[in-house]
């Protein structure tokens, strides 16, 4: 008989969640979503405030009926699937599919995979929230109704094989407004003039830009026919210190966008090598909007810091989100462990954990310290 079962996601986070709960516990995978609407009708009754029809997928009968049986001898039914809108929905599937009972269900969430997290999920458990649930229902909802009614018109009007969607569409749109925005743009041009400077006895050369920019050919090769001879020296010299901040712990975007401009990583392939990182217990949920650090993280990070480069390195700090509508229901993407800066795994894998732990920790450094110089020359034929 099995005491308590576990239902998490996927296979991998089974067998790491495994390790740190006793022989009491059996964690098993439902492998995502056991429920969907049917795919050979709309299943949404438009006349009756548009309730969904679900039912369980196809290929996931053969887990059902495991989950079912195992489901049956337990006391306990923990459903740890993500803190999310997606991961709510998959918890209520599954009360629903395997007929749990309230009394012996209990949900639980973590952001992190690690033996703490795990352990502090047990011991604080909730309901399923009904209103994430609601919320992933209605986008399912749109995403069938604007697919299920607009592609076939997109077939008939269009090209055969077309797709529209509650996201896409609207994207197309944007870029379709944005394209015409760009048509309709009317280009101005102007000049800039460049120096290249020696210093006597120095075979060196410098650069420096003229501050006025000409708005025809003309004023600009008057400009240069007025100095071309003319003798230049340095009139002034202004030396500012300066500060950099760092940029806050990656959100879902902001990783995609690093690893893709330094790494050279598709969106699918960051997701991919970060869904492995985290259900290996390597960094935090990755799909959040968030750019705030636990109070653990920051000690964690401090520590870290403080150990590796010394205490004058050190400034946490903790950063708030200015994207409107953002939810912060979880973490920003971190290292679960600030001490480990490298993993084994896959080359992919240590590439992409090394952007997040260099990223995290520079988060709660101190500002880089600069020293900006601004040099004025100045030209003898220099009317003023």
């Amino acid at each position: 008989m099995t005491k308590n079962l576990v239902i998490v996601e996927s296979p991998a986070k089974a067998k790491t969640i495994e390790g740190f709960l006793g022989k009491d516990f059996t964690v098993k995978s439902s492998f995502g979503h056991v429920m969907d609407l049917n795919k050979t009708k709309i299943s949404v009754d438009i006349e009756n405030d548009f309730e969904p029809d679900y039912e369980v997928s196809p290929d996931k009968k053969k887990v059902i009926a495991e989950l079912k049986k195992l489901a049956k001898s337990a006391e306990t039914v923990w459903l740890a699937s993500d803190e999310d809108r997606e991961g709510e929905a998959i918890s209520w599937h599954l009360y629903n599919a395997l007929k749990l009972d309230d009394d012996k269900t209990k949900r639980i969430v973590f952001h992190e995979i690690t033996k703490s997290a795990i352990t502090n999920a047990i011991e604080n458990p909730r309901k399923i929230d009904r209103n994430l649930v609601s919320a992933q229902q209605a986008r399912r909802v749109l995403d069938r109704l604007v697919g299920y009614e607009l592609s076939p018109l997109l077939w008939r009007k269009v090209k055969p094989g077309l797709s529209a969607g509650r996201v896409q569409s609207v994207a197309v749109r944007l870029i379709v407004e944005r394209e015409k925005e760009i048509e309709n743009f009317k280009s101005t041009s102007n000049f800039r003039i460049r120096g290249e400077f020696t210093v006597a006895g120095d075979s060196k050369t410098f650069y420096a830009d003229y501050p006025i920019r000409f708005n025809t050919k003309e004023e600009t090769q008057k400009f240069l026919e007025e100095h071309i001879l003319a003798d230049y020296k340095v009139a002034n010299v202004e030396t500012k210190p300066g500060k950099k901040s760092p940029a806050p712990p990656f959100t879902t975007s902001t990783l995609q966008q690093e690893a893709s401009r330094k790494l050279g990583f598709s969106v699918a392939n960051t997701m991919r090598v970060a869904q492995r990182l985290y259900e290996s217990g390597k960094i935090t949920y990755m799909r959040t909007d968030s750019v705030n650090l636990s109070k653990t993280a920051l000690a964690m990070a401090k520590q870290e810091i403080i150990n590796k480069f010394g205490e004058d390195y050190s400034k946490p700090r903790n950063f708030s989100t200015k994207t409107k509508g953002a939810q912060e229901a979880h973490e920003a993407i971190r290292p679960t462990y600030f001490n480990n800066d490298t993993v084994d795994g896959a080359n992919d894998e240590q590439r992409l954990y090394n952007l997040i732990w260099k990223r995290t920790i520079a988060s709660q450094m101190s500002e880089a310290k600069l020293e900006k110089t601004i040099i004025s020359i100045e030209s003898s034929k220099a009317k003023d």
